[in-house]
């Protein structure tokens, strides 16, 4: 009976021992280490990859996308439509996009994608009034776009529907509506515009992108000078 008793002391001890060890191991030493690494060698990244402005105030993630829209004429409306405002850059559609539903103390939006078929009908008139609305938009007294202009990503949304970027094809098609917007010369906005395209990762995988939180950031920054 002792010897039962003394194993399973034995045993105890040696259990919260390892529990302490590995407690002290996993959930201090590692956790430190691996946070100071990244702070040390991905200082951006490890907070976020967040973007600043001019005055070195964070105005959001290069990860996430951002709308840009005019205030709503009636905030309480929830099915009043989002009318963009035409002097910035527009992003993707984000048509996956939900609202939580499930804990209504918080206003949180949940991405995703539609969901639909190629040939689903809700889908088709979703792309043909995103397309009408682009050439809409886009056109001005100097510029005329053309449906064969607009690009896929400008009438579709990412799986996620929080896609940080847009095709170069779907910013300079933007060019000249921004510039007009902003009193500005459509050569420096296409400046912008080149200024801000990313090309392929390490020269092979993706597409070339432009992020547009960081193209707004720049053009505040150019109708502030």
């Amino acid at each position: 009976m002792n010897n039962s008793v003394g194993n399973t002391a034995r045993l105890i001890g040696a259990g919260l021992r390892a529990l302490l060890v590995l407690t002290v191991i996993c959930g201090v030493i590692y956790p430190l280490a691996v946070t100071g690494i990244a702070q040390a060698l991905f200082n951006d990244k490890a907070n976020g990859s967040e973007i600043k402005d001019e005055s070195g105030n964070v105005v959001g993630s290069s990860l996430i996308g951002q709308t840009y829209n005019l205030p709503k004429q009636n905030p309480d409306d929830a099915e009043e439509a989002a009318r963009p405002d035409l002097k910035w850059f527009q992003p993707r559609p984000s048509n996956g996009l939900g609202a939580n539903s499930v804990n209504t103390q918080y206003s949180l939006i949940l991405s995703g994608a539609t969901n639909k078929a190629a040939d689903n009908p809700d889908l088709v008139k979703l792309v043909t009034e995103a397309k009408d609305a682009v050439i809409a938009d886009n056109s001005t007294a100097t510029y005329e776009v053309k449906a064969q202009d607009v690009p896929a990503d400008a009438v579709t949304s990412s799986g996620s529907g929080l896609d940080p970027n847009i095709s170069p094809r779907y910013a300079e098609l933007q060019i000249h509506r921004v510039a007009e917007r902003n009193k500005l010369d459509v050569k420096q906005v296409a400046k912008l515009v080149a200024d801000h395209t990313t090309g392929r990762t390490l020269g092979f995988m993706g597409e070339p992108r432009v992020n547009v939180l960081e193209l707004n950031t720049a053009l505040k920054a150019l109708t502030k000078s």
